[in-house]
């Protein structure tokens, strides 16, 4: 099975919509605002998408809402990709490419596999939130500060 190393991690454009949406757990089972956002998001540069040469295995959306912070809206993985650096190679891009002074992420508390990831990525909590969802909490997390602290 290929590595982390096979993957290439580029800007999505509007012609990558639709092969995100296809890897999207959310999209794929026909939740048309997910579509709709996942065209907005690369309609305006947003998203980056993780591929090798079979096609998209992932992909991340940093916006600058956020206390014009960077956020990780987005990061997700393809269901058939899981185990194979995606998501820690989209972190480190997000990373990277991110122009504010601070970049954050957040996820459910129930969402252990993202937890797993940002602890390994050498994220670090940074405040918990409830009333998103009834019963999950959201855990916030801030990008290690030095560039070269990002593992993928």
């Amino acid at each position: 099975m290929p590595g982390a190393d096979a993957l290439a991690v580029r800007r999505a454009s509007e012609t990558d919509a639709d092969a995100l949406a296809r890897i999207d757990s959310v999209a794929a089972e026909g939740d048309e605002a997910r579509r709709r956002n996942i065209r907005n998001w690369c309609r305006q540069g947003l998203a980056a998408v993780a591929e090798d040469e079979s096609g998209p295995l992932g992909y991340c959306v940093v916006e600058y809402t956020f206390f014009e912070q960077g956020f990780v809206t987005m990061l997700m993985v393809a269901p058939a990709a899981p185990g194979r650096g995606v998501g820690g190679r989209l972190l480190a891009d997000a990373a990277a490419s991110c122009s504010a002074p601070k970049l954050f992420t957040s996820t459910n508390v129930s969402n252990q596999p993202m937890q797993r990831l940002l602890q390994r990525a050498g994220w670090s909590p940074a405040g918990l939130l409830h009333g998103l969802d009834e019963g999950d909490p959201e855990l916030f997390y801030l990008c290690p500060q030095e560039p070269g602290a990002v593992r993928p």
